[in-house]
Protein backbone atom coordinates (compact mmCIF):
# COMPACT_ATOMS: atom_id res chain seq x y z
CA UNK A 1 0.00 0.00 0.00
CA UNK A 2 1.21 3.05 -1.22
CA UNK A 3 1.60 6.30 1.49
CA UNK A 4 0.87 9.05 0.71
CA UNK A 5 2.31 12.42 2.49
CA UNK A 6 -0.74 15.07 3.43
CA UNK A 7 1.57 17.33 1.65
CA UNK A 8 1.88 15.89 -1.69
CA UNK A 9 -1.86 15.04 -1.39
CA UNK A 10 -2.57 18.83 -0.81
CA UNK A 11 0.27 19.97 -3.80
CA UNK A 12 -2.35 17.63 -6.31
CA UNK A 13 -4.96 18.90 -5.63
CA UNK A 14 -7.56 21.69 -6.85
CA UNK A 15 -6.02 25.14 -7.25
CA UNK A 16 -7.55 28.39 -8.51
CA UNK A 17 -5.75 30.73 -10.63
CA UNK A 18 -5.05 34.52 -9.42
CA UNK A 19 -5.71 35.49 -13.01
CA UNK A 20 -5.84 39.33 -12.92
CA UNK A 21 -3.68 41.31 -11.16
CA UNK A 22 -6.38 42.32 -9.04
CA UNK A 23 -7.22 38.83 -8.11
CA UNK A 24 -3.40 38.45 -6.77
CA UNK A 25 -3.74 41.92 -4.89
CA UNK A 26 -6.91 40.32 -2.90
CA UNK A 27 -4.89 36.94 -2.37
CA UNK A 28 -2.21 39.11 -0.72
CA UNK A 29 -4.17 41.11 1.02
CA UNK A 30 -5.64 37.44 2.52
CA UNK A 31 -2.83 36.08 2.87
CA UNK A 32 -1.38 39.32 5.06
CA UNK A 33 -5.08 39.20 6.92
CA UNK A 34 -3.77 35.54 7.88
CA UNK A 35 -0.08 35.86 8.23
CA UNK A 36 1.09 34.30 11.53
CA UNK A 37 4.20 32.11 12.37
CA UNK A 38 2.62 29.18 10.68
CA UNK A 39 3.36 29.46 7.75
CA UNK A 40 6.12 27.48 5.54
CA UNK A 41 8.00 29.24 2.54
CA UNK A 42 9.19 26.66 0.15
CA UNK A 43 11.80 27.41 -2.69
CA UNK A 44 11.61 24.39 -4.79
CA UNK A 45 15.02 23.36 -5.39
CA UNK A 46 16.68 24.28 -1.63
CA UNK A 47 16.20 22.54 1.44
CA UNK A 48 12.92 22.30 2.48
CA UNK A 49 12.53 24.65 5.73
CA UNK A 50 12.51 23.21 8.60
CA UNK A 51 10.12 25.68 10.46
CA UNK A 52 7.63 28.15 9.57
CA UNK A 53 8.57 31.35 9.21
CA UNK A 54 7.75 34.30 11.24
CA UNK A 55 4.97 36.46 10.22
CA UNK A 56 7.26 39.16 9.41
CA UNK A 57 9.50 37.34 7.17
CA UNK A 58 6.01 36.09 5.77
CA UNK A 59 4.86 39.44 5.31
CA UNK A 60 7.71 40.72 3.70
CA UNK A 61 8.27 37.45 1.36
CA UNK A 62 4.84 38.88 0.11
CA UNK A 63 6.27 42.33 -0.73
CA UNK A 64 9.08 40.57 -2.17
CA UNK A 65 7.35 38.24 -4.44
CA UNK A 66 5.03 40.78 -5.59
CA UNK A 67 7.72 42.94 -6.54
CA UNK A 68 9.74 40.25 -8.76
CA UNK A 69 6.03 39.05 -9.91
CA UNK A 70 4.95 42.57 -11.66
CA UNK A 71 8.74 43.09 -12.63
CA UNK A 72 9.23 39.80 -14.52
CA UNK A 73 5.75 38.48 -15.47
CA UNK A 74 5.72 41.64 -18.13
CA UNK A 75 1.90 40.81 -19.02
CA UNK A 76 -1.33 42.71 -18.22
CA UNK A 77 -2.56 39.34 -16.65
CA UNK A 78 -0.65 37.60 -13.30
CA UNK A 79 -2.16 33.80 -14.06
CA UNK A 80 1.12 32.54 -12.52
CA UNK A 81 -0.04 32.43 -8.49
CA UNK A 82 -2.55 29.62 -7.56
CA UNK A 83 -3.69 28.64 -4.33
CA UNK A 84 -6.11 26.02 -3.04
CA UNK A 85 -8.76 28.38 -1.44
CA UNK A 86 -8.88 31.88 -2.80
CA UNK A 87 -10.74 32.76 0.77
CA UNK A 88 -8.94 30.69 3.23
CA UNK A 89 -5.49 29.54 1.40
CA UNK A 90 -3.81 27.07 3.05
CA UNK A 91 -1.21 26.43 -0.38
CA UNK A 92 -0.01 28.87 -2.84
CA UNK A 93 1.72 27.72 -6.11
CA UNK A 94 3.71 30.54 -7.08
CA UNK A 95 5.49 29.74 -10.46
CA UNK A 96 8.52 31.73 -11.78
CA UNK A 97 8.32 33.60 -15.05
CA UNK A 98 11.68 32.61 -16.27
CA UNK A 99 10.62 29.08 -16.22
CA UNK A 100 6.63 28.46 -17.16
CA UNK A 101 8.03 25.61 -19.57
CA UNK A 102 5.68 25.12 -22.67
CA UNK A 103 2.23 27.77 -21.79
CA UNK A 104 2.62 26.81 -18.33
CA UNK A 105 1.41 23.38 -18.89
CA UNK A 106 2.41 20.18 -20.04
CA UNK A 107 3.17 19.00 -23.61
CA UNK A 108 3.59 15.38 -24.75
CA UNK A 109 5.35 13.48 -22.34
CA UNK A 110 6.44 16.04 -20.46
CA UNK A 111 5.42 16.86 -16.61
CA UNK A 112 4.45 20.85 -15.83
CA UNK A 113 6.91 22.32 -14.17
CA UNK A 114 7.11 23.03 -10.50
CA UNK A 115 6.19 26.20 -9.35
CA UNK A 116 9.33 28.09 -7.94
CA UNK A 117 8.00 28.97 -4.49
CA UNK A 118 5.31 27.24 -2.27
CA UNK A 119 3.48 28.67 0.94
CA UNK A 120 1.76 26.31 3.10
CA UNK A 121 0.58 25.56 6.26
CA UNK A 122 2.18 22.33 5.77
CA UNK A 123 6.09 21.18 6.16
CA UNK A 124 7.18 20.46 3.00
CA UNK A 125 9.39 17.69 2.02
CA UNK A 126 11.87 18.45 -0.62
CA UNK A 127 10.34 18.32 -4.37
CA UNK A 128 12.37 17.11 -7.61
CA UNK A 129 13.55 19.78 -9.46
CA UNK A 130 16.35 21.68 -11.19
CA UNK A 131 18.42 23.78 -9.37
CA UNK A 132 17.20 28.05 -9.63
CA UNK A 133 19.11 29.83 -11.79
CA UNK A 134 22.04 31.90 -9.65
CA UNK A 135 19.73 35.04 -9.57
CA UNK A 136 17.07 33.36 -8.18
CA UNK A 137 19.31 31.46 -5.78
CA UNK A 138 20.96 35.06 -4.90
CA UNK A 139 17.17 36.64 -4.80
CA UNK A 140 16.35 33.80 -2.05
CA UNK A 141 19.37 34.00 -0.21
CA UNK A 142 18.89 37.48 0.34
CA UNK A 143 15.55 37.08 1.79
CA UNK A 144 16.06 34.21 4.13
CA UNK A 145 20.09 34.40 4.56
Amino acid sequence: MEHTDPYLTAFRGFFASALRWEDLDRLWQTLRAQADDGWYVYAVGEEPPAAPVSRAQFTTFLSEIDALLRRDHDEDYCGIVYADDMEHPAMVKIYDPHNLGSSCGSSGNNPPPLPGWVLSRLAPPGLAAMQPTASRRRWWQRLFA
